[in-house]
């Protein structure tokens, strides 16, 4: 069970640098979102689980955390990106190399 849960908290790490980077790469607002929203939901539900899995008293509660992320963090993102829209940020335009 600890093998399994320091495991996880790898992985969720993992995903959190890579989103951390992706947001830091990524050339307009809306990839950025995208970036940041999917690999640190990832990197959160595998951490809470890593660490639920480490202490079991505490498994439950992180269940509900994780559930709980899964439904506000891709409506949030979508916000973000609904309100960046409306206030009128375009996407960069990508030039053709060709």
């Amino acid at each position: 069970m600890n093998t399994a849960g320091y495991i996880l908290i790898t992985v969720g790490s993992i995903f959190f640098f890579i989103g951390g980077l992706g947001i830091f790469r990524m050339p307009d607002v809306f990839n950025r979102l995208q970036a940041g929203t999917k690999a640190t939901t990832l990197g959160f539900m595998s951490l809470t689980i890593g660490v639920g899995l480490l202490n079991p008293t505490w498994l439950l509660k992180c269940i509900v955390i994780v559930v709980f992320i899964a439904f506000t963090n891709p409506i949030s993102s979508s916000v973000l990106a609904n309100a960046a829209y409306k206030r009128g940020v375009n996407p960069r335009q990508v030039k053709n190399d060709e």
